[in-house]
């Protein structure tokens, strides 16, 4: 195994929670109260994991974009544990790593559509706010951070990939605390764009199920605080394991094998020094569509075998937060291993897939921790999995484990 690296609890926010006793309560009831049907600008209805406006606030950020309120509800959950860090190590030591594939479309669509319209933009406005580092250039500004900052946008997978380069930066040695994690927002042109691909469920997705079709997108932050150290109220979890694969099969479409989404499973589990046996969770990229669910469970099936290891997506809950979904996913893995701490038997509780249960025939079945069905667990929760994959086949996996 390498050497651990720590993670402080998580912020977060989504439609699913506004913290996370809200998160988990959401994950372990099933409730999908947090999906809305919204319209977009087209007029065109879709359901969406929506944060509440009033749980954001006004920033002071030099664009006080709505991705940055959402970024920031999530950051501030983390004070504390930042200013330990910076304590510790100091803020020249410090670095951040950040997810997101939006690109201030908040702020850029208006502009060019006045700049369309009349030759020129809008006072004030600055190309800036359409850079993909914006996200991870606020945090370091808000926090006086002045280590690397460091962006990434390889769409579903890029708040996983911000957490594995967090850890190689500290065992690197060129950061010793990096405040990493990932932000989006359902703008109408994710909406419009994914609609367009033919991707979005008409209803609230259905993973897994033969009678699924399509994703919910939603929106969200999860951040946490990466430290070389175990700091004063960490709670003893940490990154115990990563792998990424690009499989570059299409640019859009999975390789329907499976195989790059096994290959950064099975780099996962090598670099945390465990089989697959030892995994007691996972929580799958599941995101509803037919490729996606085929070819994951295709690679499930390839590294666990026939072992009955409880998985479930979550997205069912909190919508597909697209570049903040390895981040957000994340953190409901720390969490199941938080919550269930010294349990066993029936008091263990993990995060429900909210489906229809109709197996599809087509694809290996897989053991999913449904609503209303009692989980097949394995008595522990100490070590999980998180997957993510990406359009363009940009593969990531997370093991996070008690260390």
């Amino acid at each position: 195994m390498k050497v651990p690296v720590y993670f402080s609890k998580p912020g977060v926010i989504c439609g699913a929670g506004a913290n996370c006793e809200e998160l988990w309560n959401t994950c372990v009831s099933g409730s999908q109260a947090g999906i809305k049907k919204i319209s977009s600008l087209s007029g065109k209805e879709f359901y969406v994991g929506r944060i509440d406006d009033t749980k954001l606030q006004k920033t002071n950020a030099r664009f006080d974009m709505r991705i940055i309120r959402i970024e920031d509800a999530a950051l501030r959950q983390i004070d504390d544990e930042i200013d330990k860090a910076a304590a510790k190590y100091g803020r020249n030591r410090m670095a951040v790593c950040v997810g997101s594939c939006d690109n201030g479309t908040q702020f850029s669509v208006a502009a060019h559509s006045e700049y369309l319209a009349s030759g020129k933009f809008p006072d004030g406005y600055s190309l800036e706010v359409q850079g993909a580092d914006y996200p991870a250039t606020y945090v370091s500004e808000k926090y006086g951070i002045t280590g690397p900052s460091v962006a990434f946008s390889t769409a579903c997978s890029s708040s996983a990939a911000a957490i594995i380069k967090a850890s190689e930066l500290i065992r690197s040695g060129l950061a010793d605390a990096v405040v990493a994690g990932g932000v989006d927002v359902t703008s109408d042109t994710v909406l419009l764009g994914f609609d367009c691909l033919e991707a979005v469920s008409s209803d609230v997705t259905n993973p897994f199920s033969a009678n699924r079709h399509g994703i919910t997108l939603g929106e969200g932050a999860a951040f946490f605080v990466m430290t070389k150290d175990k700091l004063e109220g960490f709670e003893g979890i940490g990154l115990r394991g990563c792998g990424e694969s690009a499989d570059a099969y299409h640019m859009t479409s999975p390789d329907p094998d499976g195989t790059g989404a096994a290959t950064a499973m099975e780099k996962a589990l090598a670099g945390a020094g465990v089989e697959p046996g030892d995994i007691d969770y996972v929580n799958l990229h599941g995101t509803g569509t037919k490729f996606n669910d085929s070819m994951e469970a295709k690679a499930i099936r390839q590294v666990f075998g026939d072992q009955l290891t409880p998985v479930s997506t979550t997205k069912p809950l909190t919508g597909h937060t697209l570049g903040a979904a390895g981040a957000l996913e994340a953190a409901v893995c720390y969490l199941a291993i938080e919550k269930n701490r010294n349990k066993s038997g029936n008091d263990i509780a993990l995060p429900v897939q909210v489906w229809d249960g109709v197996q599809d025939s087509e694809i290996p079945s897989v053991n999913i921790v449904s609503k209303g069905k009692p989980a097949e667990h394995k008595g522990r929760v100490q070590l999980c999995m998180s997957n993510s994959f990406a359009f363009g086949g940009s593969n990531a996996c997370l093991i996070l484990g008690v260390v």
